[in-house]
């Protein structure tokens, strides 16, 4: 066997630059290069490695470990999970801040390999600065953390481990069904190790990413529920579009009429000006595709791993007889809620369900484009309630959709903001909606769009981010800069959490904790007070620019369409600050969300609160068949 002398940090970045996917006949190279921050505990393995390689294998250094993380996920979801990033860190800190990136990851099935350094596999110097010593186990690092969070894990002692630990990384992170974080902990002496290498592991491998077929007896199945429906409604999740399925989803409808709910993941997945297109589904869902979920007889899911938010809690779909038929690729979803499980290839799946020939009745086809229509009209009184003497977040919501074009792409993960989105944002394209909300980790909106411009450079990118969510992570503005990359953050200040906010008030408990408030009289002040404590003079366009963004001040909704304007011809990332009403929130549309509230309280709204908790929790259920 022909082997050549590397130590093992060199050996797994020649492999890295030599893996490749191909899906469908197109060939493509699965890793875009590493993300990193070097330390003691990586910088003389894997650093070495990558200097060596750096022609061949593009280094790109963030800001912070949690940001590089969320780059490489924006990337995968841009890329269909067709690409990503490796992901390096020193021992330690470095390494445990790449945990929440890695349990973002994993929730939303996207691929990322992380490279963390790890304490020294001969132990002799041990302890080692940032080490972890647990008295009763030898063999821990702060690195065990990330096994809960990934999908893959191995610590590679040896050098010549790094052989079979690669080539499983890779079998996870190019499985449609097993995707995550995969995590090859790696101690900082064994990367530094030379062995033989085999010369096959460094050369160039394909991995055929495999479109399953539906099993024929579970597609009879789903066939005679389809034929027997009277209301189906189709929900289509993330794997929709992953699967590049939307071209043959809108075949099916047009053909059936059968009406579709999106979940965050799969907005997108029909335009939003389709007749049937219903829009939002659950606790974020719109008027349209609520009101047709709660008399819906049959649910077909289609790469949708029904979150409680997709379920409004498990209230949605309100017929007693309703049943599920769930298309999917991982065999644990597509056999929730009792359903008729098809472990399959979205795109492979609607077209087999399509060739049956299924078609609902004129009325009801009528039925849902009426709801359609009513819920755009809605949408357009939303995007122009003229709100004064500040603006909603659903204007500045339609301010940013008016400027962008069809394949222009929105990113945003948590807060207030996603639900509205969710509801109100207008998608045109497939890949023009990016919202981060398995996890929805603060902190994801400016480096998730990094990565989306990384992997879509010819695509206009807005990060639409609250300013609590902004204040957790915005130093990735830097990398954006260093890389050349322009996006347009759109910062939307309510002065503290106003999604939380709102969610106090409606538990009885006042906004508590949820405003950037001095502290006064031992109190972080409630919503309402009549002398609350002085507002946080935070300037977060002098911040922004303080990075090197171009920042602007946008008062109005008017001043806030100009600023966009501009955006689109500044030589680098744009940062537009406006401040918006907490409190001119987006209506529910029937959708509820299961928050539990005190049983016991001497709070007065709390106990309001529950009473209402109790009278919606009789709404719920199991969906057993």
């Amino acid at each position: 066997m022909k082997t050549v002398r590397l130590t093992m940090a060199q050996a797994l970045v020649r492999f890295l630059a030599n893996q490749y996917v191909e899906r469908d006949g197109t060939e493509s190279r699965f890793f875009a290069g590493c993300l990193g921050i070097f330390g003691h505990g990586n910088v003389a393995g894997l650093g070495e490695a990558l200097f060596a390689a750096r022609d061949a294998f593009r280094l790109t250094t963030a800001r912070s470990e949690q940001g590089m993380v969320h780059i490489a996920c924006g990337y995968a979801r841009m890329r269909d999970r067709l690409a990503t990033f490796a992901c390096t860190s020193s021992i330690g800190p470095g390494a445990t801040n790449m945990l929440t990136g890695a349990a973002l990851a994993t929730v939303n099935r996207l691929p990322v390999l992380l490279l963390p350094g790890d304490v020294f596999a001969s132990r002799v110097p041990d302890p080692v600065l940032q080490q972890l010593e647990i008295p009763s186990q030898g063999d821990v690092s702060v690195n065990d953390a990330f096994r809960a969070v990934s999908r893959y894990f191995d610590r590679v002692q040896r050098p010549e481990q790094i052989v079979p630990a690669a080539l499983a990384a890779m079998r996870v992170l190019t499985s449609p069904a097993d995707t995550g974080a995969v995590t090859l902990a790696l101690p900082q002496d064994a990367q530094t190790e030379a062995f033989d290498v085999p010369a096959e592991f460094v050369e160039k491998r394909v991995w055929h990413v495999e479109r399953r077929v539906p099993e024929p007896a579970a597609l009879a199945r789903a066939v005679a529920l389809l034929r027997a429906a009277r209301r189906p409604l189709i929900v289509a999740g993330g794997g929709a579009i992953y699967s590049g399925a939307t071209d043959a989803l809108r075949r099916f409808v047009d053909a059936s009429g059968i009406p579709v709910a999106e979940t965050q993941a799969g907005k997108g997945s029909l335009p939003y000006d389709h007749p049937l297109s219903l829009g939002a589904i659950g606790a974020t869902g719109t008027l349209a595709a609520n009101r047709i979920a709660r008399d819906a007889d049959l649910v077909i899911g289609i790469g949708t791993r029904w979150t409680d938010f997709t379920t409004a809690s498990k209230t949605a779909f309100a017929r007693p007889e309703v049943r599920f038929v769930n298309v999917n690729v991982a065999e644990a979803d597509a056999g929730k809620h009792s359903a008729v499980a098809i472990v399959a290839d979205a795109r492979l799946a609607i077209e087999a369900l399509a060739a049956a020939g299924t078609r609902v009745a004129d009325a009801y086809r009528a039925e849902a484009t009426r709801l359609h229509d009513e819920w755009d009209r809605e949408v357009d009184r939303l995007y122009a309630l003229g709100h004064a003497p500040l603006p909603a977040q659903s204007e500045v919501i339609g301010a940013v959709n008016a400027v962008t074009g069809p394949r222009d792409v929105v990113v945003c993960a948590a807060g207030s903001m996603p639900g509205d989105l969710h509801k109100l944002w207008r998608t045109r394209d497939p890949k023009g909606y990016h919202v981060e909300y398995g996890y929805s980790c603060m902190g994801y909106e400016i480096a998730g769009a990094i990565g989306v411009k990384m992997a879509a450079p010819d695509r206009e990118v807005y990060s639409l981010v609250g300013d609590g969510s902004y204040l957790m992570l915005s130093s990735e503005l830097v990398t954006a800069l260093q890389e050349a990359i322009r996006i347009t953050v759109v910062l939307v200040d309510n002065h503290g959490y106003g999604s939380i906010g709102g969610l106090s008030r409606s538990l009885g408990l006042e906004g508590f904790g949820t405003q950037h408030r001095y502290r006064r009289d031992g109190t972080l002040g409630l919503d309402g007070e009549k002398d609350p404590p002085a507002v946080l003079p935070i300037d977060f366009a002098a911040n922004a620019a303080s990075l090197g963004a171009h920042a602007i001040r946008a008062k109005t909704v008017v001043e806030l369409r100009e600023a966009l304007a501009a955006a689109k011809h500044a030589d680098r990332s744009t940062v537009i600050v406006v401040e918006a009403d907490r409190y001119a929130s987006v209506p529910s549309y029937e959708g509820w969300w299961d928050v539990a509230v005190a049983e016991r309280s001497d709070v007065a709204g709390v106990r309001e609160s529950r009473e209402r908790y109790v009278e919606a929790k009789r709404k719920q259920r199991r969906y057993l068949g």
